[in-house]
């Protein structure tokens, strides 16, 4: 059955009747009543959907018809007000929960990746230009740990939303003695949220605003991995593609030789849709006084919701159709000065050359290279010492101006593939620190799936274990 507002409304009468009923706040013969009377309006509403009434207030009329206006006695000591935000925060609950198991999805198919691309050798950009080597698996992980931390987020958020504010009434409580903690527990929350205020006026707010910005920080994250892959489709020979066919790519209309990435283009639009729903979150919940309704529309937060889950399940579908070219990717780096950096950082380590009189030759050096049309590979050895000596003699004189780096020296350290093993650094891109991070990334995300889990055995448990107790009323 559809967790909408209907099945809550329904599952906070059945609760209200259950514990009422073993405080000794209802007779049996009440609640009895009532209980046949919810079980009726269930009915009636499988039977013709426009029935499935989303408020109280067009619950109640039903109910009475179903019943007698004595079934009112339920009502006693709770409002609209506590009914519709607990039935708020358990749809947005259940919604968190969907973006959760949407985005595990996503990181388990990054750490496949990761795992098959750990001796992949690719360029990395920064200010939209090449600029280092890494290992595609390293990349990656780089891209996990920001949708875990995304992640973490959410789990976070719903431990601090996992409270129920029936009890709450309007919005200072009741002189009814409502055991609040166990209409929390049957419903699967796991205590009563403390302030009564809070419960009806902010809480409703606040939930959704979170999740509204975990998903926009999602949406980031999803949208600058698509564009990235999307830097290459500007090129004749991409290093990463999508596998052509199915919803993958098109054929262009009028230019015969263009596969256009309709399944990444439709992401990127998936991911700015994300976004304009987290702002409308925010904009319909700024400039309120407290108890206004703006910001707390099921339907429409939902919405949000919806749509985080639609472009990470999109966004799966771009990872799976990922074709990745290590031999081009080798020879994208091999035709720029990725490596160049490598030249500085070895004078300094290995010989004790200042680093910005090493960063300066290397920058002589690749300003020679591109004026020649020289790539790293052809690099003279004979032009690199007369590069070292001129940069020696007009900066740093006091040193010697031989070139201390033999020619295997200075070959090995423009390769892309040497220079990814030779980072010592914890996080680099060594292939025992990838395996590390793989192997620590894919725990995290085995916890919070158990997590996740967990939260959804324990209101599926409890909505359970209500019914029983429910049907044992009647």
């Amino acid at each position: 059955m559809k967790r909408d507002e209907f099945f809550w409304i329904s599952e906070i009468n059945k609760a209200t009747v259950v514990v009422n009923l073993k405080h000794g706040l209802l007779t049996r013969q009440l609640a009895s009543e009532a209980a046949r009377g919810i079980a009726a309006v269930e009915k009636a509403a499988e039977e013709d959907p426009a029935k499935r009434v989303n408020k109280y207030i067009t619950y109640e009329p039903m109910l009475i018809a179903a019943t007698g206006p004595e079934v009112t006695a339920i009502h006693a000591g709770r409002s609209s007000q506590d009914i519709l935000s607990t039935m708020r925060v358990a749809i947005d609950r259940d919604d968190a929960l969907s973006i959760c198991g949407a985005l595990d999805a996503v990181i388990e198919k990054m750490l496949e990746l990761a795992r098959a691309n750990r001796g992949t050798i690719v360029p990395n950009y920064t200010n939209g230009v090449a600029a280092q080597p890494n290992s595609y698996a390293h990349y990656l992980l780089g891209f996990i740990a920001a949708f875990q931390r995304d992640r973490e987020r959410l789990a976070q958020c719903l431990v601090r939303s996992n409270e129920c504010s029936m009890g709450a009434t309007v919005l200072n409580g009741t002189g009814w003695p409502l055991d609040r903690r166990a209409m929390a527990e049957a419903l699967g929350f796991d205590r009563p949220r403390r302030n009564a205020f809070d419960c009806t006026c902010e809480t409703p707010v606040d939930f959704p605003l979170e999740v509204a910005s975990i998903a926009g920080s999602i949406a980031i994250h999803v949208g600058s991995f698509v564009s990235d892959v999307m830097v290459q489709y500007a090129q004749p020979r991409p290093w990463i593609i999508l596998q052509e066919g199915g919803e993958n790519t098109y054929v262009s209309s009028a230019m015969p030789q263009k596969r256009n990435p309709g399944l990444m283009n439709n992401c990127r639009a998936d991911a700015s849709d994300v976004l304009a729903e987290m702002n409308a979150v925010y904009i319909r919940a700024h400039n309120l006084v407290p108890g206004m309704v703006d910001g707390k529309s099921s339907a429409k937060n939902s919405r949000m919701a919806s749509r985080a889950v639609a472009m990470l399940q999109r966004f799966l579908k771009v990872l799976g159709a990922l074709r990745i070219n290590p031999e081009r990717a080798l020879e994208e780096l091999n035709s720029d000065w990725t490596a160049s950096q490598e030249i500085a950082d070895r004078l300094m380590r290995d010989h004790g050359l200042p680093f910005r009189i090493g960063h300066h030759m290397a920058s002589r050096m690749v300003s020679w290279a591109r004026a020649n049309n020289v790539l790293p590979k052809a690099f003279p050895y004979e032009q690199m010492k007369k590069i070292y000596r001129e940069e020696i003699e007009q900066e740093f004189p006091e040193a010697s101006p031989e070139l201390p780096l033999s020619e295997a020296e200075f070959l090995d350290a423009l390769d892309p593939k040497k220079i990814v093993e030779g980072r010592k650094t914890e996080g680099s891109c060594a292939p025992a620190e990838v395996d590390a991070m793989i192997k620590e990334f894919g725990a995290k995300l085995e916890a919070g799936k158990a997590e996740a889990q967990k939260l959804r055995a324990q209101i599926d448990s409890a909505l359970e274990k209500l019914e029983g107790e429910f049907k044992a009323c009647m």
